[in-house]
């Protein structure tokens, strides 16, 4: 049989990348990255107020740079033998668009209003509003959180939504409807010009939106308007949602074109990057799958029958079908973990650029090697009780109980401390972070049997990933593959084309295996288990200064 290929595509924070996979034997035969250059010059943002907006054009001359030169890389003959396309995105990443499924930042008169374009996952403008929506749903009736964890956070849809209308009157008279961004890029490529008929993903509807099949779907329209007259337009919003190995369609002309591909390219509904991250790195019932990027999302799949009934705390969900279909998907995660050694970067470096600018050429290259020069430095130190302990909440609380208003805390500075002391602190406030997030996972009833890592932190800072096996008490198996959030996308993209009849023999035949596995260090567990203590303390202590 002639070998296939498929597409995935990662659309990350600061970068999409496009990964071209054969079918058969998992194979990645060509990959490219491409940087979106509006983010990259920080235009829309505004850290100090917690304000992360991204332009639509970023993404879409990412989605047609990044797979036009990951085909470039393969063997003559490739793109013509493309079955299919899936995409994966950050979440919750949504954006108002008309009637037509445009986003507003991409119609006239909206082109550089921020509150008009996609307002990207870490966004946390939103807390008061993500405040007044646990209030009205713990007070009386129904609670819409309960498939959430409980808590609604303010990186989510709704609160996003009320935010941006709240304070924009023209963004709320002109949006028709919001779309995440893992719902709109189907959308791009099968030409759907109708907001109607766009299909929204069951992985962003369940985990963000509070959609849930027992009360017909999204929050109704009862509940909005207590939350804002304004609200009450997107009550019924939609009503269906698809898992990701339904197939939105098939390429439109226009793309076709654009990308030089067949024009029977099965397009496959979107999902978000670590539930496609997970299935690509290999989860199974009860695997912990830690896909860490700039933060993390922490997944883990059970059957319906021993777990659906479970309504499990603090978590960003619970949703049939949001990983694998047939399977609950559960959702859980750290909101700051690549970005807490990217803070101390700048820190150390930041002030040399502006000092030295006529080195800056060596100042990146000195900048390239740091993290890894802390590690090696940091894994030599001697384990002492009296080390700098820190907190992971740099960009707030995601999990377990969200809350975006905590700052992170360290303690234990003195004048003997340096940067290397100060990584290793910041490198078990991650761990512990995570160890925390397994805790109530099994609180709440969920064994773990495995936990599994991915992404460029897990494979390229073993510091680290022993770090958190010692804190864990268990072994962290890291995934080979460096793309997995790309090859699970193109692991959806070969069962939405038929070429597989499931999600299983579409892991079995395209997996990537596992590289390495890291083994607690037995000498090293108590330690990191009376440190784990005093982080959860300072944690409390730290809780009580935000109220």
């Amino acid at each position: 049989m002639e070998n296939s290929f498929v597409i995935g595509v990662d659309f990350g924070t600061d970068s999409v990348r496009s990964l071209v996979v054969n079918t058969h034997t998992g194979q990645e035969a060509g990959s490219a990255v491409h940087y979106y250059p509006r983010w990259q010059k920080g235009l829309y943002c505004d850290p100090a107020t917690q304000q992360y907006r991204q332009h639509p054009l970023d993404y879409l001359e990412g989605l047609e740079n990044s797979i036009r030169e990951a085909l470039r890389q393969c063997p003559e003959g490739t793109a013509a033998r493309v079955k299919g396309i899936a995409v994966d995105t950050t979440g919750s990443t949504p954006g108002p668009v008309d009637e037509t499924g445009t986003p507003l930042a991409l119609t006239p008169g909206f082109e550089e209003n921020p509150n008009a374009m996609f307002v990207l996952w870490k966004d946390h403008t939103a807390n008061k509003e993500a405040a007044l929506i646990n209030e009205i749903a713990h007070s009386n009736g129904t609670d819409y959180t309960q498939y959430s964890g409980g808590i609604y956070s303010s990186e989510w849809y709704w609160a996003k939504i009320l935010h941006v209308i709240s304070e924009d009157t023209a963004v709320r008279e002109k949006a028709a409807s919001w779309v995440e961004h893992c719902d709109w890029i189907p959308a791009v490529l099968t030409g759907n010009k109708s907001v109607n008929t766009l299909l929204r993903s069951r992985c962003a509807a369940g985990h963000k939106a509070m959609w849930h099949d027992s009360w017909g779907g999204l929050p109704p329209k009862a509940f909005l308007e207590k939350l804002s007259p304004e609200l009450t337009k997107y009550d019924q919003t939609y009503t269906d949602t698809v898992e990701a190995t339904i197939p939105a369609g098939t390429i439109s002309s226009e793309w076709a074109s654009k990308l030089g591909l067949p024009e029977d390219v099965v397009i496959g509904t979107g999902a978000f990057d670590a539930h496609m991250g997970a299935v690509g790195g290999g989860i199974q019932s009860y695997s912990l799958c830690k896909v860490i990027g700039t933060s993390t999302c922490d997944i883990l799949v059970a059957p319906m029958e021993e777990a659906g009934h479970l309504f499990v705390k603090g978590i960003c969900g619970q949703v049939d079908g949001s990983v694998i279909p047939g399977m609950l998907g559960l959702e859980a995660g750290q909101s700051a973990y690549g970005d807490v050694f990217a803070w101390l970067r700048r820190l150390i470096m930041g002030p040399l650029y502006a000092l030295m600018p006529e080195d800056k050429d060596k100042l990146a290259a000195a900048e390239g090697r740091l993290l890894a020069y802390l590690s090696e430095q940091a894994q030599q130190l001697p384990l002492r009780e009296n080390d700098p302990l820190a907190l992971d909440w740099f960009n707030g609380r995601r999990t377990p109980d969200a809350n975006h208003t905590l700052k992170s805390t360290i303690t234990g500075l003195h004048l003997g401390i340096d940067a290397v002391q100060l990584f290793k602190a910041l490198v078990e406030a991650t761990a512990f972070g995570a160890q925390s997030i397994a805790e109530r996972f099994q609180k709440e009833g969920i064994a773990i049997n495995e936990v599994i890592a991915l992404g460029g932190v897990a494979k390229k800072s073993g510091y680290a990933m022993q770090v958190l096996a010692d804190v864990m008490n268990r072994p962290i198996r890291i995934v080979n593959s460096e793309n997995a959030c790309a090859l699970g996308a193109a692991m959806f993209a070969a069962v939405a084309a038929g070429i597989y009849p499931d999600i299983n023999a579409a892991q079995q035949a395209m997996t990537s295996g596992f590289e390495t596995t890291w083994q607690p260090r037995e000498a090293n567990v108590p330690y990191y288990a009376a440190r784990y203590r005093k982080f959860q303390e300072l944690g409390a202590i730290t809780e009580k200064l935000y109220v």
